[in-house]
């Protein structure tokens, strides 16, 4: 079951931030500045699941969407949002709290995402920050006034995944993501005036379906509309795999950059496994080096005198698959 979450209809709407269910461990006395993970990586790669892993991990921890489509409210499918049962009862905050034809800039992502950050500081809890929107997170954490920085030092986790094997495995994504409903999602919302330039209709996924849902709409055939359809799919796929090389440049540049020292971590192993296999290999490649970077990263030396054994995943197989968007593989949003 998919989540509904309130939709906001105001430029500045009232966002809550609630204090998890979750009650353990506290990570009071960090120092001046509060401590933050952030999750990176392009489509596909696993972000989602390396956030939950390390959520679950250290338990008090909360997770904010930084993933530009995703803070809107619907296409659940289209956008490939987390789903309530994939959260493993891990608080998220700014996913589908937008309205779909309203306009969500930077500005906008920066004011929200540090209240939400802030609040969860504030309860001694962790904010993990992830999302494949890069430009959201570089303008947040350096912001002109550098007020991010000032409150709060970040731990920057790249997953990276080869791109012909990405590549491959987003197209397999598209097919899943078509039979799980993507076209009657978008269909939903089709108008033929919209602006393919404002709000959610931006996602990959809706301006392609265009041609095919018009030619629907004015009553054309299967000979008509398959190949449209067909045609649609196929620039899906080639605009999704264009997203995935331009986020890897993007977190190529900011590794370039002072103050971004981004730990890489190669899950490309666990993409060409399948089933027990893969999930050894992301536990093995990315969720265990993860979880000793974040544990270096939250607490002092005496904490890691002896050897850290990496834990096994917490996430169940099939909510891994489910997170992932494909039957066999588990590893990659």
């Amino acid at each position: 079951m998919r989540i509904s979450l309130s939709v906001c209809k105001e430029v500045y709407p009232m966002v809550n931030f609630p204090a998890s269910p979750i009650t353990t461990d506290s990570f009071s006395g960090w120092g001046r500045k509060e401590k933050v993970v952030v999750v990176m990586g392009a489509t596909g790669t696993g972000k989602s699941r390396l956030s939950i892993d390390l959520a679950t991990r250290f338990r008090a921890a909360e997770v904010v969407n930084s993933d530009k489509m995703q803070v809107y409210h619907g296409l659940d499918i289209t956008t490939n949002k987390v789903t309530e049962e994939e959260q493993c009862g891990v608080p998220h905050h700014l996913l589908g709290i937008i309205d779909p034809d309203s306009e969500f800039t930077h500005t906008d992502f920066s004011r929200f995402a540090s209240l939400a950050v802030g609040s969860i500081a504030s309860r001694d809890r962790l904010p993990i920050i992830v999302g494949g929107s890069n430009s959201y997170i570089e303008s947040l954490v350096d912001d002109e006034e550098l007020e991010f920085r000032s409150k709060f030092e970040c731990c920057f986790l790249w997953v990276d995944v080869s791109l012909p094997v990405l590549h491959s495995f987003v197209s397999t994504r598209v097919d899943q993501m078509i039979e799980l409903g993507l076209v009657d999602e978008v269909r939903k919302i089709f108008h033929p005036k919209a602006d393919y330039n404002r709000g959610i209709r931006r996602a990959i996924g809706v301006p392609e379906l265009d041609h095919f849902l018009r030619a629907e709409s004015r009553g054309a055939g299967y000979q008509t509309g398959a190949p449209l359809l067909e045609a649609a799919i196929n620039q899906i796929k080639a605009n999704t795999c264009k997203l995935a090389s331009r986020q890897w440049q993007k977190i190529q540049r900011l590794r370039t950059l002072p103050g971004w020292n981004i730990h890489r971590l190669d899950a490309t192993e666990a993409f060409v496994k399948s089933g027990r296999d893969s999930d050894e290999a992301w536990d093995k490649l990315v969720a265990g080096p993860s979880s000793m970077i974040v544990r270096r990263f939250l607490y002092s030396d005496e904490h890691l005198t002896a050897p850290i054994k990496p834990k096994p995943a917490l996430i169940s197989s099939a909510i891994s698959k489910a997170v992932m968007g494909v039957a066999v593989a588990a590893v990659g949003r």
